[in-house]
């Protein structure tokens, strides 16, 4: 099966095209550019490199959240457009599930953890044993503080992933957990990770059309949550 990935979550966009479990070739920018600027030719020139169009590729996978909002309907627009045009099925990857595959070749606790800005991270902890990982937690929008408490007591160290990671490691092993830092180059996201979270997603019949794919954001946008705080704090209308 062959996979086109996008991975547009956070500051740095990648796309990568993988032949089951082999990556064939990937594009990777942390630059700075906005994904809208990046993304589509980054797919383009690398299908371009290959000597392959959209309607060749089986399946589009793309990073569908938690994360940036903005990046991730770039993102999630991108894989529909290419998806629609080609007549392709969708997977909609786990942003922290996604990043949980990069560290497969572990064996042991991982702590993906992104950072959600407001005194949180986006975290989901797995189990890797060697070839690939298992689900210890949902994907969730969660407190530092909670993370820590949760944890508490663990003897088991966390290897931890992710653009939050330095913030997650701080605040374990300040609080006494054993932890660690995954090796620079695996701890970004990247679309190699979402391509094999896509064929899992795909070999359990879990993919979908275009126009069923939709963003994870895991929490409200700051303009939903500004919009409920106002409605909160109207007065209640006065009987007449």
């Amino acid at each position: 099966m062959k996979i086109l990935a996008l991975e547009s979550s956070a500051t740095a966009a990648s796309v990568a095209l993988c032949e089951d479990e082999t990556l064939l070739v990937q594009a990777f920018l942390h630059t700075g550019l906005t994904h809208s600027q990046t993304l589509l030719p980054m797919a383009r020139d690398l299908l371009k490199a290959c000597g392959l169009t959209p309607a060749q590729v089986d399946l589009i996978a793309v990073a569908a959240g938690p994360g940036s909002f903005t990046g991730l309907r770039i993102g999630v627009a991108t894989a529909k457009g290419l998806a629609w045009a080609a007549e392709k099925p969708c997977a909609g990857c786990s942003t922290l599930a996604s990043m949980a595959w990069n560290l497969a070749g572990f064996s042991g606790q991982v702590c993906v953890a992104m950072d959600a800005r407001r005194h949180q991270i986006y975290n989901a902890r797995f189990q890797v044993d060697g070839t690939q990982p298992h689900r210890l937690t949902p994907d969730r929008a969660i407190a530092l503080e909670d993370l820590v408490a949760e944890l508490q007591g663990t003897q088991s160290p966390q290897l931890v992933v992710g653009d939050g990671a330095q913030l997650c490691y701080d605040a374990l092993t300040a609080a006494g957990i054993p932890a660690k830092l995954a090796p620079p180059n695996l701890r970004l996201q990247s679309a190699w990770g979402v391509a094999r979270e896509g064929l899992a997603l795909a070999q359990a019949g879990q993919t979908c059309p275009p126009d069923q794919l939709v963003p994870a954001y895991h929490r409200l946008s700051q303009a939903e949550r500004e919009r409920l705080a106002r409605e909160k704090a109207a007065p209640a209308p006065q009987n007449q």
